[in-house]
C-alpha cells in the first residue's frame, strides 16, 4: 500500500506481513545492508524478539535483494515499509514512527540494521518503557556495556566529542551518543514541544534533537548497557564518510545546541 502527503512524513510503501501484535515496536532504518540485516534478524528471532515486539523495517531504498518479502516475512519481519520521498535517515525514522504511533504502539525501540548492536538487549528497553521511562539511550560505556573493536577514531569521537555536545545541550550526561540503539515512549514522540516528524529531519538531526529533547522537557530519561561489535576485519560498517559525513554532523549538533530545531509557531 502507498501513503502519499502526509504532513512531516516521505512517501512510502508498506507490506504489512502480520497485524499489530505487540505494545511496542522496534523500529530498524536499514539501506543495502545485505546478510548484515540478515544476520541481525537471525539472532532476534532466536531470542524471542519477534514475539516481544513486531519488527517493523524502515528502509531507505535498497537495491541488494536483502528486503524480499518471503525472506523478511521468515525471519520474522512484522512490517516492511519503503521509503518513496526524499531524506535519509531522519525520513526513514519519521516513516517509522508515524506508522508506529498510528498503528497504536506505546513505544518504540530503535536500532541499527548493520548487525552491530545487542538487539538480544531489547528486552532491556521493553522493561524501563514499562517502568515510565520516555527516553532510553543504549550505551556501551557504562557498566554492563561491551565496546568490542571499536575504532580508535570513532572512540575518540563519541567521547571527546559528540557525547560531550549532546550532554551540554541535554543538560544531562550521557556516554555513548552516536549509538542508535534507543527507546522513546509515546507520551516522549506525541508531546506538544517535541513535534519529530517535519521535513527539517533529514539525515542525523533527528537523532541528535531526540537525544537532547527529553530531558530539556523535563521528562524520565536514563542509560542501559548495551554491547557494539565491530567486525575485526574488513571495512567499518557506517553511512557516515568520515570528512563530509562527520563535517555535517559537527554542523548539526551546534544547531542542536543553539536549539534551532525547536519547535516554532505554527508547526
Amino acid at each position: 500500500m502507498l501513503y502519499q502527503n502526509i504532513k512531516g512524513v516521505p512517501d512510502f510503501m508498506c507490506d504489512e506481513y502480520k497485524p499489530k501484535a505487540t505494545k511496542y515496536c522496534v523500529c530498524i532504518p536499514i539501506i543495502n545492508e545485505g546478510n548484515r540485516i540478515e544476520e541481525e534478524l537471525k539472532r532476534a528471532k532466536k531470542n524471542n524478539i519477534n514475539q516481544i515486539t513486531d519488527i517493523i523495517i524502515c528502509d531507505g531504498g535498497t537495491t541488494d535483494g536483502s528486503t524480499d518479502g518471503r525472506k523478511l516475512e521468515q525471519l520474522g519481519v512484522n512490517t516492511l515499509l519503503v521509503k518513496k520521498g526524499a531524506g535519509k535517515q531522519g525520513a526513514q525514522l519519521r516513516m517509522g514512527i508515524w506508522w508506529a504511533l498510528n498503528r497504536g504502539y506505546e513505544g518504540i525501540i530503535t536500532i541499527d540494521g548493520n548487525n552491530k548492536d545487542s538487539i538480544e538487549d531489547v528486552p532491556k528497553f521493553v522493561e524501563k518503557l514499562e517502568e515510565g521511562y520516555d527516553f532510553i539511550q543504549g550505551s556501551r560505556f557504562i557498566k554492563g556495556g561491551q565496546a568490542i573493536n571499536t575504532p580508535i577514531i570513532r572512540y575518540l569521537s563519541v567521547r571527546l566529542l559528540h557525547a560531550p555536545i549532546i550532554s551540554l545541550t541535554a543538560g544531562k550526561w550521557y556516554t555513548d551518543t552516536t549509538n542508535a540503539f534507543r527507546g522513546y515512549s509515546r507520551k516522549y514522540l506525541e508531546h506538544p514541544e517535541v513535534k519529530p516528524l517535519r521535513d527539517v529531519f533529514i539525515t542525523y538531526q533527528l537523532l541528535a534533537y531526540l537525544s537532547v529533547k527529553a530531558d530539556q522537557i523535563k521528562l524520565k530519561t536514563c542509560e542501559i548497557p548495551v554491547k557494539r561489535e565491530y567486525p575485526k576485519k574488513g571495512k567499518t560498517p557506517t553511512k557516515i564518510s568520515f570528512f563530509k559525513g562527520n563535517s555535517e554532523l559537527l554542523k548539526i549538533l551546534f544547531k542542536n545546541l543553539f536549539h534551532k530545531y525547536d519547535v516554532k509557531n505554527g508547526e
